[in-house]
């Protein structure tokens, strides 16, 4: 994992500012060439998406975030080993739990 990439996310999750190259976070999103990629929500869940860009740096910030798992497979991108086919929209990924060691829970 890329240095940025452990940066923003551990500054997003800790809902702090984070800003290096084309990666930014306000705390409640995290961003990559200024398109959002994920966010939590006033309930602690985390969403995620690709924007419309599925790119090997969108992949590798979203592979940042604890119990994300995206690869590519014949240009198709799989999230936690299933096909993830509307991967521009919003996609819940569970509920972030800063007192459980910073787990996602499905």
């Amino acid at each position: 994992m890329r240095q940025v990439t452990r940066l923003a996310v551990s500054n997003w999750l800790m809902r702090k500012k984070f800003r290096r190259d084309n990666t930014h976070t306000d705390g409640n999103t995290l961003y990559l060439h200024n398109n959002a990629i994920a966010k939590i929500d006033e309930n602690q869940i985390v969403w995620i998406r690709s924007a419309g860009w599925e790119t090997k740096t969108t992949r590798e910030r979203l592979n940042g975030i604890p119990g994300v798992r995206i690869h590519q497979k014949n240009w198709e991108w799989y999230l936690n080993n299933m096909l993830w086919i509307r991967s521009n929209e919003w996609t819940d990924i569970g509920k972030w739990s800063p007192e459980n060691g910073g787990m996602i829970i499905g």
